[in-house]
């Protein structure tokens, strides 16, 4: 059986490789991994009394992170 690069694949690659290969418990592992690197953390909750500025710092964030990377 040949090994399978599953760092080389895009998530969604993985993703659908794990689909159609469910008995592979390293693809599996692979995907859980790969997903808990793109979810994002919890900025505020609907009731918070500072929700617009934390929505709003996290915005100017984000566009702050995207400007630098596409800096270049």
């Amino acid at each position: 059986m040949s090994s399978v690069n599953y760092a080389a694949m895009s998530y969604q690659e993985l993703r659908r490789y794990f689909l159609t290969h469910r008995d592979d418990n390293a693809a599996f592992q692979a995907y859980l991994a790969r997903r808990r690197e793109r979810s994002r953390p919890v900025i505020t909750t609907v009731n918070d009394p500072d929700f617009d500025s934390k929505i709003q710092a996290s915005i100017r964030q984000q566009i702050a992170e995207y400007q630098s990377g596409n800096a270049g």
